[in-house]
């Protein structure tokens, strides 16, 4: 069983359901606008969001340019001309407001602060990234967060990592492992990092990529047997 020592955890659908919170946000978004959101939107949205985010990582865009044009298309296909850069801004501070942890996410955390140094990697917005992580008591666990704002490259770029090896003390990439939900991002951002990568995926989607994971679990709980260690703190928070 290889020793590893720092462990980079991705936050949204990792630690944080961001499902739940994207639903709430596109809820109160469309309620503040006296509009209603039909499951064949949300799921319109949903396509034209995805779609957005692989051109950001694939560089075609920058995080401006998402947020600025997402929800214009999606009131344009519906016959509408709206201020894409107005409803972002809301959608954001109702999006902040979401954060239910994954099963499994604090209880997990919580035991690894003392066994391993934890740090967050993620895509988003600093401040929201912050905000949320701070609302589940996460945030004190970490040893450093890192936001794509914040670095000025996205995951999977190797110039993410790159910053973010910089700033960890004596960090060993032989001693590193990436803990996602997404195999373009996570994954292949670990691997082009040169750094072993867990795929977390729960409803267990099959992986019709070439991005083959070190490791993939349906549960948080199964990354402890691949530590090796003991579970201890309480399942709930």
């Amino acid at each position: 069983m290889k020793n590893y020592r720092t462990l980079l955890f991705d936050v949204d659908d990792t630690l944080l359901d961001f499902g739940a919170a994207e639903k709430l946000a596109l809820r109160l978004l469309f309620e503040d606008q006296k509009l209603t959101l039909t499951p064949e939107i949300e799921a319109h949205y949903k396509i034209i969001n995805q779609g957005l985010w692989r051109d950001l990582e694939e560089g075609k865009i920058d995080r401006d340019a998402l947020g600025n044009i997402r929800f214009s298309l999606l009131f344009k296909e519906y016959g509408q001309e709206v201020d894409g850069t107005l409803l972002e801004k809301k959608y954001r501070s109702f999006l902040a407001e979401g954060h239910e942890l994954v099963n499994g996410a604090f209880s997990l955390i919580s035991d690894l602060q003392h066994t391993h140094d934890l740090y967050v990697v993620t895509n988003g917005i600093s401040s929201m990234q912050h905000k949320r992580l701070r609302a589940t008591g996460l945030h004190p666990l970490f040893k450093g967060i890192f936001v794509s704002e914040d670095t000025g490259f996205q995951k999977p770029q190797k110039e993410f990592f790159d910053y973010v090896f910089a700033r960890i003390p004596n960090v060993s990439v032989e001693q590193v492992l990436i803990i996602g939900d997404s195999l373009s991002s996570d994954i292949k951002g670990g691997q082009l990092a040169g750094i072993d990568t867990c795929w977390f995926n729960p409803e267990l989607k099959p992986n019709e990529t070439s991005i083959l994971p070190t490791y993939q679990i349906q549960r948080l709980d199964d990354l402890y047997q691949i530590l090796n260690i003991e579970r201890k703190a309480a399942a709930s928070h």
